[in-house]
């Protein structure tokens, strides 16, 4: 599958979010998110699955509302690159990398290191 890379960076076409489609792999993931931090509690699934990056949608780092507002598809195609925001949404996202790796199979961490502690690799690659 061609990379589908979100506004944050994020790579969507291997995001356990983004893939599952059975009630099962959304419930898998949504314990993953908890193993590893993303989450205080195991969530429902329709919390966990999602929905795309939109303005309206909760973004952990207001990232979306930011490119959004400047017509582009993610932050590596900002004139801007790397502002701070986008530095400050890096730094944060690989404080749950060491937990990750502690707590997660190969495979898991693998998926969540290609899908999200690869942010600035993928954004780095856009310009």
């Amino acid at each position: 599958m061609k990379q589908i890379i979100a506004a944050c960076g994020n790579d969507c076409s291997v995001c356990p979010r983004y893939l599952p489609k059975t009630a099962e792999e959304l419930h898998k993931t949504a314990k993953l998110w908890y193993k590893i931090g993303y989450r205080d509690k195991v969530v429902s699934n329709n919390e966990i699955k999602c929905t795309g990056c939109k303005p309206k949608n909760w973004c952990r780092y207001q990232i979306i509302q930011c490119v959004s507002s400047r017509k582009i598809a993610n932050c590596g195609q900002c004139e801007l690159y790397p502002c701070e925001k986008i530095s400050e949404t890096f730094r944060k996202t690989m404080i749950f990398e060491p937990n990750c790796r502690k707590t997660c199979k190969n495979e898991e961490h693998e998926i969540m290191k290609k899908a999200f502690f690869e942010k600035k690799k993928n954004l780095d690659n856009e310009f």
